[in-house]
């Protein structure tokens, strides 16, 4: 299982494919995406890897934040997450990870924050049908109607479907697929519509109802801060010299 990142959203746009047919996408951009910490089954109970991205105000990071991101040698970050790994997946904290972690083709996951719609009625937050236009029907043509039963069960039920707060809540759109990638500018291009608003964070990891592809990178694409390159691609680009 490898790490996911997290990205931002930058808006939609579309690309043609090689047929000339027009594929809308979402651009999420990886800026700074780095490995802050580590979490282990000997200290924490559980493997995985804190990722944070984009650049805090010192003035707006607590004494403790500011010594935890100093142990890591990053720069404060202003949206942290933590994504479950494999022990053999764990990437070396510091490391920067880059766009080309995916590859094109493949089918990730993508989890945000809806947008708030506020205080919304049944037709718009649930896709009611509404009331009758005529016959008696009046001013509450678009309420719900009866919520519950008689004197059995003299109660309304929980969850039922009413008038009430919409969006803003943690949403996954699942296998959407990559569709481009610009390693340069840190972007990623998937396809259709990613929950959120535009410049809001977003989680991307491999799909989990899909297989991940033979070309996707173990454990990751990423760059070490004082490294153009990961040192597992260094090694091996050593061991081809040699044997050349």
């Amino acid at each position: 299982m490898r790490s996911g990142v997290i990205a931002q959203k930058l808006g939609m746009t579309r690309v043609f494919n090689d047929g000339g047919e027009h594929v809308p996408v979402t651009v999420l951009k990886l800026d700074g995406c780095q490995v802050v910490a580590h979490r282990t089954k000997e200290r924490n109970g559980y493997t995985a890897l804190q990722l944070g991205i984009g650049r805090a105000k010192v003035k707006n990071v607590s004494k403790a934040e500011r010594g935890r991101f100093a142990i890591a040698e990053v720069e404060p970050k202003l949206k942290l997450a933590e994504f479950r790994v494999e022990e053999s997946d764990l990437l070396p904290v510091g490391a920067e990870i880059t766009a080309d972690h995916f590859v094109v083709g493949q089918f990730v996951d993508v989890t945000g924050t809806s947008i708030g719609k506020g205080f919304a009625g049944p037709m718009k937050r649930w896709n009611f049908g509404g009331l009758r236009a005529t016959h008696g029907v009046s001013l509450s043509h678009r309420s719900h109607g009866s919520t519950g039963g008689r004197q059995d069960p003299g109660k309304t039920f929980k969850n039922k479907k009413m008038a009430g707060h919409m969006g803003a809540e943690r949403v996954t759109t699942l296998n959407l697929k990559v569709i481009q990638l610009d390693i340069e500018r840190g972007l990623i291009l998937v396809e259709g519509a990613v929950p959120g608003v535009a410049g809001g964070w977003i989680q991307v990891r491999d799909a989990i109802k899909r297989a991940l592809p033979k070309d996707a990178p173990q454990p990751g694409k990423y760059r070490l801060a004082n490294s153009a390159e990961a040192p597992a691609e260094a090694d091996a680009a050593s061991d081809t010299g040699a044997q050349a």
